[in-house]
């Protein structure tokens, strides 16, 4: 058992602990009840595995019912903890100020059963709007001026989709609405910032061919994320592959006559590959910094020593917490706001939110995207 895997089994398990006492604090259960939510709180426990396991037996129907159960579990407990743990937190405050006043604030404090609905109430609710959130694919548009296009090209339009996470959940309906999205703005260039596909790969049939379709005048360029290392290095591969994308392995080029784009590898692939270990600064360095310099990076991270080396970085990785306030945690991994963001030396960064959902098919406060990037010739303007 790998260490993430352990370390996500023994948080999980301690908050589904933290979630049973809650319950047995607010109503009285008989052996009966205790037993049966002791089993299902189990299950959901080891869902993620239970998942894997039934999709490696091609029991592909009950594999997708259980990733919906658990996944959506997943969401609605984490936003019950994050919840109840406001309410543990604003409990404590008032102890704190009763002894340094010493005086009795009873009334303010809520029972346990208080304590134990309202979070299940906030979670619900929010989990619901999450559900229809996480469909709400948004188009974000962003214009860059730059004195650096090609030719006399005025504008040049480039599409990023990120994190679409195709698997058990994510599937042909999301992805058509993503590529309706795509055709509309009618790229030069298609980017795919990573983690196209999820942990969960098999039995695709059709997804490859609906994005092989799309055929931006300049080509398709994708980097490989995390995910899809979970899902098989080289079946995920040959799947963005046969998706018609021109995947960068720690490596750059130049298209259109004036436009580079350059890819690095994500740790995780550098890990499981064995890979050319190829520096960022050594990949960007071989570009022409005449050339419009797009680094494509799965994961937000700025590198020092890549600075004035490329025009525009595109990331994406945290989906902006996915579920709030998850974004606290993202935040403190990679100290780097959603969305645009300018950098020295005119250069600028972009953090997708992401096209899909990795787990729970739920999105609160943090909906999907495709990124519309309109390089327009114009000065920079600070």
């Amino acid at each position: 058992m790998s260490l993430f895997l352990s370390i996500f089994l023994l948080v999980y398990s301690g908050i589904h602990l933290y979630f049973f006492l809650k319950l047995k604090a607010a109503f009285p259960l008989g052996i009966f009840l205790s037993t049966g939510l002791t089993i299902f709180l189990l299950l959901m426990v080891f869902a993620p595995i239970l998942i894997r396991i039934l999709e490696n037996k091609e029991m592909e129907s009950l594999a997708r019912f259980t990733a919906y159960a658990g996944y959506l579990w997943m969401g609605f407990i984490f936003l019950f903890f994050s919840a109840s743990l406001f309410v543990d937190m604003y409990q404590g405050g008032l102890h704190i100020v009763a002894l340094g006043f010493r005086r009795s604030f009873s009334s303010f404090f809520p029972g346990s059963r208080s304590t134990f609905i309202l979070p299940l109430i906030w979670a619900l609710a929010a989990g619901c709007y999450g559900y229809f959130e996480a469909l709400d694919i948004r188009v974000e548009r962003v214009v860059i001026p730059t004195s650096k296009l090609p030719g006399t090209i005025k504008k040049l339009t480039i599409v990023q989709i990120s994190d679409v996470h195709l698997g058990l959940i994510v599937r042909q309906e999301r992805l058509k609405r993503i590529i309706a999205d795509i055709n509309t703005a009618a790229p030069d260039i298609l980017v795919s910032t990573g983690d196209l596909v999820d942990g969960q790969i098999n039995r695709m049939t059709g997804m490859a061919e609906l994005l092989q379709a799309v055929r931006p005048t300049w080509g398709k360029f994708a980097v490989i994320g995390n995910h899809e290392v979970y899902a098989g290095l080289d079946q995920a591969i040959a799947f963005t592959e046969r998706a018609g994308f021109r995947i960068l392995r720690n490596e750059g080029l130049t298209v259109g006559n004036g436009i580079a784009i350059a890819g690095v590898n994500d740790p995780s692939v550098q890990k499981a590959s064995h890979s050319d270990p190829s520096t960022e600064k050594a990949i960007l360095s071989h570009l022409d910094p005449n050339e419009f310099r797009i680094l494509l990076k799965h994961r937000p991270s700025l590198n020092p020593e890549s600075t004035g080396l490329f025009d525009l970085q595109l990331s994406g990785h945290v989906h902006k917490g996915q579920i709030f306030p998850f974004n606290l945690i993202t935040r403190l991994f990679f100290p780097v706001k959603t969305g645009f963001s300018k950098l020295p030396g005119n250069a600028a960064l972009y953090v997708s939110r992401g096209s899909g959902t990795w787990g729970p098919p739920i999105r609160l406060l943090a909906p999907p995207e495709v990124t519309v990037f309109e390089l327009t010739r114009q000065p920079w303007k600070t």
